[in-house]
């Protein structure tokens, strides 16, 4: 097939990707991105082929199957979006790229070790279509990465991926000004005097079957020490293994406890989150806790609360500890999210799959966007849209343990749970990137 030309891209840097850029002279360049044993399936490449011609796409990728655990796996990818801007997006390990589309892009390309690719991939997605065709193809098998997805979603905030994010994050604010995305600072400053409420702060737990751990996230918020009045807000989503009963029992020993328990079954943390953020109890600020998750000291919310008034911030997001259910470290260790600077984090927040956490918020302005009612991603979505106008506010030092067990409801996800979450924060992320080019 002469009109299709292979290169294995064995480092994503500029220097390798104008080697390939020089040497290829086929129209299209059959690019496999990482290490991997491929067997096509029959007429699998011409199928391909046919589709990037057909439809003029510039990037045209696959399913495929996929070698795990010493059988082949259907392994299906994810529809390109607009907001598909990770710079983890899994195509499999092979795309079809249009050469002439490609040696551009290159050509444009700065001096990185790690980002070309992106760049590359960023600048076709700008310039036409990267299309995904939902037909296995091809099997692979060699994938050097066995983590569970519990473990490698944390890999963007590993200090020893440092310098890897500095590219990415270069590349992708060069993406966003191109669109006419970019957000500039100064950010707004939230109106902290504003509304009456019954305390300053609330702590918000939604949680649903956690009798093994709702105990001790209660005690560790019920132990907080301010000079201001606060409660904690616990969202019991129907329970049905004694969580329920262990907070009836605990709103006897915490009388600032209050056990809320929705009318609706069919709502998602989203959901329950609303229930508390809209309840005629809930403080000036509302602030996260997870149900399995602890505060490190007595003087979280004090510190929280103090940073909200130096920084006149609606959103705050702080660091934690990842441990594991015995409390003991696990790596990377101090997820401190230095990954958000305050002159170019909300853009950067387009680029990685989380903001950090503990997170807390100011609740009139919260109030105006609520949250969305779903189990995955209802946070990002909210700090999204916060922080395209107001002011973000950050703690560097860590807040919580977070623990990690198998008990997490991202603990190790299989590949429609993984794709379903990729493909919400991919959608999440292209309403973000609508929202913003409408403002302006």
């Amino acid at each position: 097939m002469d009109k299709i030309e292979k290169h294995l891209l064995l480092q994503p840097s500029t220097a390798a990707l104008k080697s390939i850029a020089q040497s290829c002279k086929a129209p299209y360049l059959l690019l496999q991105l990482r290490e991997a044993d491929i067997e096509w399936l029959p007429r699998a490449r011409e199928r391909l082929l046919q589709t990037a011609e057909n439809t003029g796409a510039l990037l045209v990728y696959a399913d495929a199957y996929r070698e795990k655990d010493g059988q082949l796996q259907a392994w299906p990818h994810i529809d390109y979006q607009d907001g598909s801007l990770r710079d983890d997006f899994d195509f499999g390990p092979l795309v079809l790229v249009q050469t002439a589309a490609f040696k551009l892009a290159v050509d444009q390309l700065d001096d990185y070790n790690y980002a070309a690719w992106y760049a590359v991939r960023l600048h076709l997605a700008r310039r036409g279509r990267i299309l995904r065709l939902p037909e296995y193809l091809y099997s692979y098998s060699r994938d050097n990465d066995k983590r569970k997805t519990g473990q490698q979603q944390f890999d963007y905030v590993d200090p020893r991926n440092r310098e890897v994010q500095i590219e990415m994050e270069a590349v992708c604010t060069r993406h966003l000004s191109e669109l006419g995305a970019l957000l500039q600072a100064p950010f707004k400053e939230a109106p902290l005097e504003e509304g009456e409420f019954p305390v300053t702060a609330s702590i918000v737990i939604p949680v649903r079957n956690r009798v093994k751990t709702i105990e001790e996230a209660v005690a560790s918020a019920a132990r907080q020490r301010c000079d201001f009045p606060f409660n904690i807000l616990v969202v019991d989503n129907h329970s049905d293994d004694g969580t329920t009963e262990r907070l009836q029992a605990l709103t006897q020993q915490h009388p600032h406890l209050l056990h809320l328990q929705p009318k609706s079954k069919q709502l998602g943390i989203g959901g329950c989150w609303n229930e508390a953020l809209y309840h005629p109890q809930c403080g000036r600020f509302v602030v996260q806790l997870d149900s399995d998750d602890l505060y490190n000291s007595d003087q979280v919310l004090q510190t929280i609360v103090d940073t909200f008034y130096r920084e006149r911030c609606a959103l705050l997001v702080g660091s934690y500890q990842m441990v594991d259910f015995q409390l003991e470290e696990l790596p990377p260790g101090l997820i401190d999210h230095r990954e958000w600077t305050p002159h170019n984090g909300p853009n950067n927040a387009l680029r990685i799959n989380g903001l950090g956490a503990p997170r807390a918020f100011f609740t009139p302005i919260l109030r105006q966007i609520g949250f969305p009612n779903v189990s995955y991603g209802e946070d990002y979505a909210v700090a999204l849209a916060l922080s395209r106008t107001w002011h973000t506010g950050r703690i560097y030092t860590p807040l919580y343990l977070c623990r990690r067990w198998e008990g997490n409801t991202d603990a190790d996800l299989n590949v429609q749970q993984s794709n379903a979450h990729n493909t919400y924060k991919d959608r999440l992320r292209t309403l973000e990137l609508y929202a913003r080019t409408a403002k302006k």
